[in-house]
């Protein structure tokens, strides 16, 4: 039996899409696989069980249908926070251990999936670092790149793991950053002993979310062009310079939500004849009639948020870098994203698996 554990350097980097993706691919392969998620951060109860959200979805797509408390014995919950900081924490790696061998027993391969970064959950022990070293598992990390990769920190993994550190994926790289990671920073990593198992180019589809989410995580509500709240945000703009200029940028960026104030007729205008997937007016300033009347017959939704347009700016770019793989589409181009760019052969031949 083997185990795979699957961390990163930070939350939010692409976990549950490559254990989706690595396990639909071992699955097709005729593999008997297993899965955990030793420590929870999304509490969730089901049928009066206490789990994790994301492990509850991830074993849903693996077609698996083990106990919540075993899949992740360790859920954080403002109780257990309370109980961690104060001392007073149970035998909570001993759990986990015996949770993994009870789920590990007679599959092929056990994949093991962490939360937030390697070092997160220290404060009552159950980091990923020692998870790994508990349970005796072999180790991928995740770098997504966010404003630069973390090459040191991968580095500093390879001294603490050692042997179990089987390699590392470099995620959401752009397209013009891929000859320099593929040149410069893949060969340094390669010299200072860590495996890169793949480098996963940016998919604008992978951080994209539907209006209809996006209005409720922007505390907003859809206006018009209800029955197109499935569209797809993968972007946005403000809209917030000289028409003309707009004009200009909006022609360049495709399936960009528009974030403008509602006082803003001429800009909403282009965006709505430019068919931009949806329109996001600020200040609590709803649009006149005319645009009303063309974002009905254009079917393009729009939203009315309170926040000033700066404040949703922000809360967008939030958004779209955290957002949950949740929809089929996604999860289908992810695990093909995992499937085509990363070295399976050289995984099966480190975990030793025929």
């Amino acid at each position: 039996m083997a185990g795979i554990y699957v961390g990163s350097t930070s939350g939010y980097s692409g976990k549950n899409m490559v254990v989706m993706g690595l396990g639909l691919r071992l699955q097709k392969e005729g593999y008997d696989v297993a899965y955990m998620k030793p420590v929870g951060a999304l509490p969730k109860e089901v049928n009066g069980k206490l789990g994790d959200e994301d492990a509850f979805f991830v074993q849903d797509i693996l077609g698996l249908d083990e106990d919540p408390e075993l899949v992740t014995p360790v859920v954080v919950t403002q109780d257990f926070k309370v109980k961690a900081f104060s001392g007073k924490c149970s035998d909570l790696m001993g759990n986990i251990l015996r949770s993994y061998d009870a789920i590990s027993k007679d599959k092929d391969v056990t994949i093991v999936a962490g939360s937030g970064s390697m070092y997160s959950g220290r404060y009552c022990n159950v980091d990923g670092i020692q998870v790994v070293q508990t349970l005796g598992v072999k180790t991928i990390v995740i770098d997504r790149f966010q404003k630069e990769l973390n090459y040191d920190y991968l580095v500093v993994l390879k001294d603490t793991l050692g042997e179990n550190l089987l390699g590392v994926i470099l995620n959401d790289i752009a397209p013009n950053l891929i000859d320099e990671v593929e040149t410069l920073i893949a060969p340094f990593l390669e010299r200072n002993g860590v495996k890169v198992l793949g480098v996963i180019p940016r998919d604008p589809l992978m951080g994209a979310i539907k209006v209809a989410d996006l209005a409720d995580r922007l505390g907003g509500k859809v206006i018009s062009a209800h029955h197109k709240s499935d569209r797809i945000v993968e972007s946005f703009l403000i809209g917030t310079m000289q028409v003309e200029n707009f004009m200009t940028h909006f022609r360049k960026h495709k399936n960009s939500a528009v974030i403008v104030g509602g006082d803003r007729s001429d800009v909403q205008l282009v965006a709505l004849e430019g068919d931009s997937p949806c329109l996001v007016l600020t200040g609590n300033l709803y649009p006149n009639d005319i645009i009303l009347t063309r974002s009905e017959v254009l079917e393009i939704p729009i939203i009315v948020v309170r926040d000033d347009t700066f404040t949703v700016a922000k809360k967008m770019e939030a958004i779209l870098e955290r957002h949950k793989l949740r929809d089929v589409i996604k999860i289908r181009q992810g695990a093909q994203l995992v499937s085509s760019n990363i070295d399976f052969a050289y995984i099966k031949e480190y975990l030793g698996l025929k």
